[in-house]
C-alpha cells in the first residue's frame, strides 16, 4: 500500500503532526448497531473515510474559529461546531464530543460496551433480537434471536429507529458506561419478562470463515462484518488457510465500512499487487495499492448488498473492476466521499467532507453505489454459490 494509512469510517484525528481523514462510514450507526465500523493505523500519515455528499467543502478555519469563540464565552464547542456544519449542507459532516469519539475509536479496535445483541425490525413493524453475541450479558441471560423487544428501561420501543434502539441499549448519548444496566421488556411464544443486565466491555468478530460443504475442495465462505483493526489480515490468512482448489465466497453484506488499512489489506488476500483506489483530498490526487503475492488463481465471488459501505465498496469495486471476483446481490449504498477530522476545544472533533475516492476503472461510487455483475434479490447467497461452482470454486 502506500505510504499513508486512510481509514474508513470513524472518526480520524490529527495525532501530533500526522494528518487523519476519514473514508467514511456512518459509524455512529454502525457501532449503535453491532456492525461495526472502520479505520486505519493511527500516527502513519493521512487516514480517511468515505462518506457520500456533493457539496461544497466547509471551511475548516470557520469551523474552528466558532468553537474558539464559544469556548471563550463559556458555550457549547459542539452546538457552535454543529451549526456551522448544519449551514454548510454537507450532509455527512459531523460534530462529536470527546466521549462519542473515544467510542468510535474503541470500536475501530473491534470492541464496544454494550450487552450483545443485535437488532432489526421486521415486517410487522416490531424490534426483535436478530444476533446475540456469545458469552455477552444478553446471552448469559438467556436472551435468544427471535425475541421480540418491547421496553427499554421503561419505554416502549414503538417506532424508535432500530438504530436508536441498540444506541440506547449501548448507553450512547447517557453517559452509561460498562456496568451501567439497561432494563429491558421481552417476549417469547406469547410470554413477556423483564431482563436487567449490565452493559459490559464486548470484542466484535468481524471476520467469520466456514466451509461450505463436506468436500474437500469445498468452497470457503469469508463473512466481513465490518473492518475493524485485523480484519484484513484474518482474511488474508483465510484465503491461505482454504483448501487447494476451495473457492472463495466474500460476503460483504451490511458491512459498513472501516479502516481503509484494512479493506487495502483484503484487496492483496486476492490481487498480486497494482491499484486498489484513487481518492482526491481538496484536489491533491492520491492511490491505494495492494501488496504482491496475494492469490489469483482460486475462484472469487463477492456478495453485496445496500448495506455495503465505504471501506467495503472500495475493496468490491477494486475486485471487480481488476476482474479478479464476480459480484452477486444488489446495489451497494454509495459512500465514496472523504471526510477530514479537526479536534476542536475541549476534545470535540469535526468532520468535514474535503474529497472522494474512485475505483481502479475511475467510477465515482459517491451516491451511486456499485450494481454487482449479477442483480439478485432474493436467494442472494445461493446464486453466489451457484456461480462460485460455475467458476469451478467448489460447492
Amino acid at each position: 500500500m502506500s505510504g499513508s494509512a486512510h481509514r474508513f469510517g470513524p472518526r480520524g484525528l490529527r495525532r501530533g503532526a500526522a494528518l487523519t481523514l476519514v473514508f467514511g462510514c456512518a459509524l455512529a450507526t454502525a457501532a449503535a448497531t453491532g456492525s461495526l465500523p472502520q479505520e486505519p493505523d493511527p500516527g502513519t500519515g493521512p487516514q480517511t473515510r468515505a462518506v457520500s455528499s456533493t457539496v461544497a467543502p466547509v471551511d475548516r478555519d470557520e469551523i474552528e474559529d466558532a468553537a474558539a469563540e464559544a469556548e471563550a464565552d463559556g458555550k457549547s464547542v459542539k452546538d457552535a461546531a454543529e451549526e456551522v456544519v448544519s449551514r454548510s449542507g454537507d450532509r455527512w459532516g459531523a460534530v462529536y464530543d470527546q466521549r462519542e469519539y473515544e467510542e468510535f475509536e474503541q470500536a475501530l479496535d473491534g470492541t464496544y460496551t454494550g450487552i450483545g445483541l443485535s437488532a432489526r425490525r421486521t415486517a410487522r413493524g416490531d424490534v426483535t433480537v436478530s444476533r446475540v453475541q456469545a458469552g455477552g450479558p444478553a446471552d448469559r441471560a438467556g436472551i435468544r434471536a427471535g425475541d421480540l423487544l418491547r421496553t427499554l428501561d421503561g419505554r416502549a420501543v414503538g417506532k424508535r429507529p432500530v438504530a436508536e434502539v441498540v444506541a440506547l441499549l449501548r448507553g450512547d448519548g447517557t453517559g452509561a458506561a460498562e456496568g451501567s444496566r439497561v432494563r429491558l421488556g421481552l417476549v417469547r411464544d406469547g410470554r413477556s419478562w423483564t431482563e436487567t443486565l449490565e452493559r459490559a466491555r464486548l470484542t466484535t468478530e468481524a471476520v467469520t470463515v466456514r466451509r461450505l460443504g463436506a468436500e474437500p475442495a469445498s468452497a470457503v465462505l469469508i463473512k466481513v462484518a465490518a473492518f475493524t483493526k485485523g480484519a484484513g489480515a484474518d482474511v488474508r490468512d483465510a484465503v491461505r488457510d482454504a483448501p487447494d482448489g476451495a473457492g472463495i465466497l466474500l460476503d460483504l453484506r451490511a458491512n459498513s465500512g472501516g479502516l481503509v488499512a484494512e479493506a487495502v489489506v483484503a484487496a492483496s488476500a486476492f490481487l498480486d499487487g497494482g491499484l486498489v483506489a484513487t481518492y482526491d483530498v481538496r484536489g491533491d490526487q492520491h492511490a491505494l495499492y495492494a501488496d504482491p503475492g496475494g492469490d489469483t488463481d482460486r475462484p472469487v465471488v463477492v456478495l453485496v448488498d445496500g448495506g455495503t459501505m465505504s471501506a467495503a465498496e472500495l475493496l468490491t469495486g477494486a475486485l471487480q473492476d481488476r476482474g479478479r471476483a464476480v459480484t452477486v446481490g444488489s446495489p451497494t449504498f454509495g459512500k465514496g466521499s472523504v471526510q477530514m477530522p479537526s479536534k476542536l476545544p475541549g476534545g470535540s472533533v469535526a468532520e468535514l467532507t474535503v474529497g472522494h475516492y474512485r475505483t481502479p476503472g475511475g467510477r465515482n461510487v459517491d451516491g451511486r453505489g456499485i450494481t454487482p455483475d449479477l442483480v439478485v434479490r432474493e436467494r442472494a447467497q445461493q446464486r453466489a454459490e451457484t456461480v462460485l461452482s460455475g467458476l469451478g470454486g467448489g460447492s
